[in-house]
C-alpha cells in the first residue's frame, strides 16, 4: 500500500469480495500489537463486514455511509462484482468540485452574466 501510495485494498476471493484491508487494520493490528508481517494472515487482520455502495448510489450517500460508520473507502458492487471503490478522498473532490459549480452559476446570476 505504501509503495502505491493507496489506504486501502480489497480482499477478493474466487471473484467474490471477502473484505477490506487499510493502512489503519495494519497499523493497529501489527504494528502497535508488535506483530510480525510476515507470520500474520490477511484474513486476521482484514475488516469482513465490508460496507458497498452501487454505481447509481450518489455522493451524499456515500459520504453519509462513511460517516456514520467511519470507514475511509467503500467497493462499489454491481451484480456482485466489485467494479471499482471509492474513497473518503474521492467523495471530498467531488463534492468540492460540485460546490464550484454552484458558487460560479450563483455568482454569473447575481451579476447578470453567463457562466
Amino acid at each position: 500500500m505504501g509503495e502505491k501510495n493507496i489506504g486501502a485494498v480489497l480482499v477478493i476471493e474466487d471473484s467474490l469480495l471477502k473484505g477490506v484491508l487499510s493502512e489503519r487494520d495494519y497499523a493497529r493490528k501489527i504494528v502497535l500489537k508488535d506483530k510480525s508481517s510476515k507470520e500474520t494472515l490477511v484474513s486476521e487482520i482484514m475488516e469482513g463486514s465490508v460496507i458497498t455502495v452501487k454505481p447509481t448510489d450518489n455522493l451524499e450517500y456515500c459520504m453519509e455511509l462513511m460517516t456514520t460508520k467511519r470507514v475511509r473507502h467503500l467497493p462499489v458492487i454491481e451484480n456482485n462484482t466489485v467494479v471499482g471503490i471509492i474513497s473518503i478522498g474521492d467523495v471530498v473532490i467531488s463534492i468540492i468540485e460540485v460546490q464550484k459549480d454552484t458558487i460560479k452559476h450563483l455568482d454569473s446570476y447575481i451579476s447578470g452574466t453567463k457562466a
